[in-house]
């Protein structure tokens, strides 16, 4: 029932968290049928994820003391016709789920929002995520797809005039301060799983959770990912 065995197995589920290779692919280097790398995949994910579980701090514990930076991403998968418009940002022009990312001032990854359809506006992920109820202490520094949220953000520039020397020293600052989320953003995509189009919208939600150990604190309210 078991030809890898369970060591092996585990380090199947663990490889295409990592490459994102196909199952074909896998099954080959792995000496198995493509249906026993599914099987294994489908029984072992959610193990994986309760195995790993509580290994992190909460968010409100990682930042105490700290200001928060939160930003969007993209992490693209493969369309599917009837989620098309919904997992389809005009501002991208490519097909995926909007992640919301929540940073220190060192660039150190704090939180990983749920996924939501790429097509959603930041501000309304942001929501979903529960961000400001998990880090409902903390300073804020967001860009302009954040006005009105209540977080540190730039100025806009007011119709018909230029901005004021006084607020384009502010958002100088402040985008200075943020180039640190960017750096916080790199760290889940460097598992190819998310940095490559991934196949399965539907079991991403999964895949966000089991790929973030070591990079980010459990989240259990609801709408925020709960990593392992």
């Amino acid at each position: 029932m078991w030809p890898l065995g369970l060591y092996k197995s585990v380090v199947r589920v663990l490889f295409p968290l990592r490459q994102n290779p196909v199952q074909e692919v896998a099954a080959e280097l792995f000496g198995v049928s493509q249906a026993t790398v599914s099987r294994r995949w489908n029984t072992l994910l959610p193990a994986v994820e309760k195995v790993l579980a509580g290994h992190v701090p909460g968010p409100a514990e990682a930042s105490a003391g700290r200001i928060v930076l939160i930003d969007g991403t993209l992490v693209t998968t493969w369309d599917r016709a009837s989620e098309g418009t919904r997992m389809f940002p005009g501002k991208h022009r490519d097909t995926g789920f909007n992640l919301q990312i929540a940073a220190t001032l060192a660039g150190d990854l704090l939180a990983v929002s749920e996924p939501v359809p790429g097509s959603r506006h930041d501000t309304f992920a942001r929501g979903q995520s529960h961000f400001p109820e998990a880090l409902t202490e903390r300073e804020k520094l967001g860009d302009l797809g954040y006005l009105g949220t209540g977080m540190h953000t730039g100025r806009r520039k007011p119709p018909g005039r230029e901005r004021s020397a006084g607020d384009n020293e502010a958002n100088r600052s402040i985008n200075t301060l943020r180039t640190a989320v960017e750096r916080a953003i790199a760290h889940p995509k460097d598992w190819k799983v998310l940095a490559t189009r991934y196949r399965a919208p539907t079991r991403f939600p999964a895949v966000i959770k089991c790929h973030q150990d070591g990079h980010s604190p459990r989240l259990p309210q609801k709408g925020l990912v709960t990593p392992p």
